[in-house]
């Protein structure tokens, strides 16, 4: 049980590794003249993933599964959009945000898995918050956060697509 909560801790330090490089990425945008759009519902996606992973910590204790063969499934699909993830961060450098930051007269980046995704970070978020439960088990954790992500990634995406679609973008 030790080898779950490290693995789920490992996850956990990685986001907030990745939400330091965010804050770090927005102070640049803003200092190159920049600014954030769709502030209103970030909150809502912070609650989401703190909450998943309370959610998560809490099904893989009360309910104590263990690894199970066909876990290798999940645990690869997961551990590949680690790769993808990565892939995409680094497409877009310090232009890579958790928050929508615009710096205007950039070009939108097409690089890397932008090429042939329009938001390649999202379908990432999605596969994780789906694989990541069902390594342990954690179905509740998998169907509840997989609805509620789309519902908060349906919102998002029309907030972010504005000003990408701006002809000041």
């Amino acid at each position: 049980m030790v080898a779950v909560y490290l693995f789920i801790l490992l996850v956990v330090i990685q986001r907030i590794v990745e939400v330091q490089i965010a804050n770090r990425n927005a102070k640049w945008v803003i200092s190159q003249g920049g600014y954030e759009a769709g502030k209103d519902h970030y909150k809502y996606i912070v609650a989401l993933h703190v909450l998943f992973f309370i959610a998560l910590l809490i099904e893989v204790t009360v309910t104590k599964h263990t690894f199970m063969l066909w876990s290798i499934i999940p645990l690869a699909v997961f551990l590949v959009a680690q790769v993808g993830r990565v892939w995409a961060l680094s497409s877009l450098g310090r232009f890579w945000n958790t928050r929508i930051m615009i710096l205007p007269g950039a070009k939108v980046v097409a690089k890397g898995p932008y090429r042939y995704l329009r938001h390649p970070n999202y379908a990432i978020v999605i596969t994780e918050i789906a694989c990541l439960p069902l390594v342990f088990q954690a179905y509740w954790t998998a169907i509840a956060f997989t609805v509620l992500n789309a519902v908060i990634l349906s919102t998002r995406i029309q907030v972010e697509e504005r000003p990408l679609a701006s002809s000041a973008y």
